[in-house]
């Protein structure tokens, strides 16, 4: 498995958030992910679709708290981009990280945007779309249940 490091850069904006670059543009591969490893320790799947849409998702799988959604398989199930964990095929959305399989289970989804030849990540994932929910916020790995 590839797991790139590289430096934050800060980007001037109402909410400053921090940009990684995660890779030349020319390295991703359709349906081919890239754990990419944020300044903070966090592991992030990055996925380009055949479309050419990109995504970024949390590396750890929910159900088994194992870092591997970035050698998941890429779908779709009713024209949603998805993502099957390796380990249990649990289907994840990957533009909102919900489950399709187990409705209080989800992963953070990362902003990506491209910069020239190169693909960077943020440093903050999006709010979650129910942030009062704990099971939304957090996975299973993480409240001690694998």
């Amino acid at each position: 498995m590839s797991v790139l490091t590289h430096t934050t850069t800060q980007e001037p904006s109402e909410t400053t958030t921090g940009w990684v670059h995660a890779c030349p543009k020319h390295r991703l591969e359709p349906g081919i992910g890239l754990a990419v490893l944020l300044p903070d320790g966090h592991q992030v799947a990055l996925f380009t679709t055949r479309d050419h849409h990109l995504y970024a998702v949390d590396n750890l799988d929910p159900h088994t708290g194992a870092t591997v959604i970035s050698r998941g398989i890429v779908g779709d199930r009713a024209g949603e981009p998805t993502v099957a964990s390796p380990m249990l095929k649990h289907v994840f959305s990957l533009t909102t990280g919900q489950s399709l399989d187990t409705p209080d289970v989800r992963l953070n989804t990362w902003p990506v945007r491209v910069d020239g030849e190169n693909v960077q990540i943020a440093t903050t994932p999006h709010p979650t779309q129910n942030a009062s929910d704990p099971a939304q916020s957090t996975t299973r790995a993480e409240q001690g249940t694998p």
